[in-house]
């Protein structure tokens, strides 16, 4: 039986489950979506600095150690596809986590509104990426703002194989709560699995209502091997 269509896998991914994970704790495994071979195609493109439109060399910056580049348009087809239909799924989770912050955001129904709502705002540089660590490597505690707007959701799916290709290399979520001590979360997806994660502030729950809860992703130290990621930002960059 042939696979079907990457659009139909995200389609039928559980996502009324998903949303309700995302609102209860700010991020959620939302199960395996690309194949091996989807995978191994992503790595082989990271060498091709036609594809890129920027890499960054994280020693340089005191960011960590590894390196990333951020994709060039137009974007792989693969790429602009998760890009597109995760975004229609993630909309209305944004936008009720805006309400519950009491934040006047604009997140329209379709990525291509939610570009010119960027490019409104003067950011037009797409921000997908692939993220490569070596043993040792590593990615601090980040936010991945580009200007005033910001998505405040983030998707990210390891190309490499846990336990196999690398060791160590758990993805980190550090979530701070006002007046609780920081609480975090380390994630060991599989290859191809989605991970969904607020990016920025969110709103969690709490007794009283919501709380404004923020939070910082990065990557911990790969103890062997080499470690690939792709990471799906959605709003665009200065």
């Amino acid at each position: 039986m042939a696979r079907a269509t990457l659009g139909h896998r995200i389609a039928a991914l559980p996502w009324s489950e998903v949303g309700a994970e995302l609102d209860a704790r700010g991020y959620a495994l939302a199960g395996p979506l690309l194949g091996a071979a989807e995978c191994a195609a992503l790595i082989r493109l990271f060498p091709d600095d036609t594809r890129f439109r920027s890499r960054v060399v994280m020693e340089r910056h005191s960011f960590g150690e590894g390196e990333y580049a951020y994709f060039a348009e137009p974007l792989p087809p693969l790429v602009a596809v998760l890009r597109r239909e995760l975004y229609r799924r993630l909309a209305p989770v944004a936008r009720r986590w805006a309400a519950a912050l009491g934040r006047d955001a604009e997140y329209p129904p379709s990525h291509a509104g939610y570009r010119r709502v960027c490019r409104g705002a003067g950011q037009t540089k797409p921000t997908p990426l692939l993220l490569h660590y070596r043993s040792g490597g590593y990615n601090r505690l980040h936010r991945d703002r580009y200007g005033a707007q910001h998505f405040p959701l983030q998707a990210l799916i390891v190309l490499s194989r846990p336990g196999r290709d690398f060791e160590g290399g758990e993805f980190l979520l550090v979530e701070n709560r006002p007046r609780q001590q920081s609480l975090g979360h380390a994630l060991s997806p599989a290859r191809g699995e989605l991970v969904l994660f607020a990016g920025d502030d969110w709103p969690a729950p709490g007794r009283r209502g919501a709380l404004r809860a923020s939070v910082r992703h990065g990557t911990s130290r790969l103890s062997s091997g080499e470690r690939y990621s792709l990471g799906i930002i959605f709003h665009d960059a200065t």
